[in-house]
């Protein structure tokens, strides 16, 4: 019996500490409910790359609130990361089976069908390795964003702390980083250019016109006028 008591114990430790996790987690989206995350997990891992090969790296980054960014930007992301961000809860089932099926035939992962609110939990606390267990507590966290927060919360979160480049992250800084304007003033084009980068960053940002990304964002201008953004 004693070896199945240890057992049992163990078990009960590990749920607790799950359990624990869950609520430092919960705590942190709560309080960004009110107050502005001043970095990101994704951030941190980000820096450190950086200042293995340059001890003195820094991350260009600044918040600015949800006005100060241009309603082109705002609706060039949605139409290029997210068409369906006021209407679902999370998660965009059909974007996810339509991203299955598109990687199913390629034989490779090339579409991801992830959601800005997803996008944002994974940027907020997780790292970039995938794992199982990784897109479940992605998908735990991007259920407690949508319960506390509002889609304008979300949204101002996301334009703030994404990475747009090699150290760059968050709107201002990467509207300064490559138009040398702030991020109220982006135009229609640049807006959706800078949306285009969003799924490769670091390679756009040494690629600036590359054929693919021209072509993205070409499509994604074409789709902001039908973008719906809070």
């Amino acid at each position: 019996m004693k070896p199945l008591r240890l057992i049992g114990r163990a078990l009960l430790a590990l749920i607790l500490l799950l359990l624990a996790y869950q609520l430092w987690l919960f705590g942190h989206v709560v309080w960004w409910k009110y107050y502005n995350p001043s970095e990101t997990s994704f951030m941190d891992q980000q820096l450190d790359v950086l200042q293995d090969k340059n001890p003195d790296a820094e991350l260009k980054h600044k918040w600015v609130p949800y006005a100060q960014i241009s309603p082109n930007l705002k609706r060039a992301l949605v139409a290029g990361e997210d068409a369906k961000f006021l209407e679902h809860e999370g998660f965009d089932w059909e974007g996810m089976q339509a991203a299955w099926e598109k990687n199913q035939k390629k034989g490779r992962i090339s579409a991801g069908g992830s959601t800005i609110s997803q996008q944002l939990a994974k940027n907020l606390f997780l790292s970039g390795k995938r794992s199982y267990f990784r897109k479940a507590e992605e998908a735990a966290i991007t259920l407690m964003l949508e319960a506390v927060m509002d889609k304008q919360r979300i949204f101002e979160i996301y334009l703030n702390v994404i990475e747009w480049g090699n150290g760059v992250f968050g709107a201002e800084a990467a509207a300064r980083h490559y138009y040398k304007t702030s991020a109220a003033n982006l135009s229609t084009s640049q807006a959706a250019k800078m949306a285009a980068m969003v799924p490769n960053p670091r390679f756009f940002d040494k690629n600036r016109n590359h054929r693919r990304l021209l072509r993205k964002a070409a499509i994604i201008q074409r789709r902001m006028a039908y973008a719906d953004v809070p």
